[in-house]
């Protein structure tokens, strides 16, 4: 029995709008996905340190980069080896080089990609935007430990470095930052 032409254009235009609807709730999907699961070498968010300390250390690498912003960016550490289990203080230098205010957000990730479950930050510099007033400089920490459950992985075995690596952007006002690091705060960690 074939379908009416009314029918037809009833289902197609359900699954039009089921794809509409698909594209839309991608980014925030493949957003919070990453964030639980660690993908891409998203790190984790975390509200207190574990019970567990472990022997095992690892190197943690810091990372630093700027794109399409007047300032510069650096690591006030290179690396520095961390217990898993531990949690470790860094830090960042910025500096506003213009002579106006900006307003910048930091992206960040780590690698080895495997390695971002088990990278978890208590308090980032990254969660929020920032405004850099016109020559300021300014000690930006992170506080963070690499989870102990990193040594119950076995495709973590051979890990003995893991770089942190931001990138400021220049935001221009632009909201949409501010909700994304609104939202990574808001994702419940194990």
């Amino acid at each position: 029995m074939a379908l009416k032409p009314a029918s037809q254009a009833f289902i197609a235009a359900g699954v039009v709008g089921g794809m509409l609807a698909l594209t839309f709730a991608s980014k925030p999907l493949y957003d919070t996905f990453c964030r639980v699961t660690g993908f891409g070498g998203t790190t984790r968010v975390a509200t207190e340190a574990p019970d567990r300390v472990l022997e095992r250390t690892i190197n943690v690498r810091f990372d630093a980069n700027v794109s399409d912003a007047p300032i510069q960016f650096r690591p006030s550490q290179v690396n520095f080896d961390v217990a898993l289990g531990v949690h470790s203080l860094a830090s960042y230098e910025v500096v506003n080089n213009s002579d106006q205010d900006i307003s910048v957000i930091a992206s960040y990730n780590v690698t080895p990609h495997t390695a971002g479950r088990y990278f978890n930050k208590l308090e980032c510099f990254c969660f929020e935007e920032r405004v850099l007033k016109a020559g300021e400089r300014k000690t930006l920490p992170v506080v963070f430990f690499v989870s102990p459950d990193l040594d119950d992985d076995p495709l973590m075995d051979s890990a003995s470095t893991i770089t942190l690596s931001y990138t400021f952007y220049q935001t221009d006002n632009f909201e949409g930052a501010t909700k994304s690091a609104q939202l990574l705060n808001t994702v419940a960690q194990p």
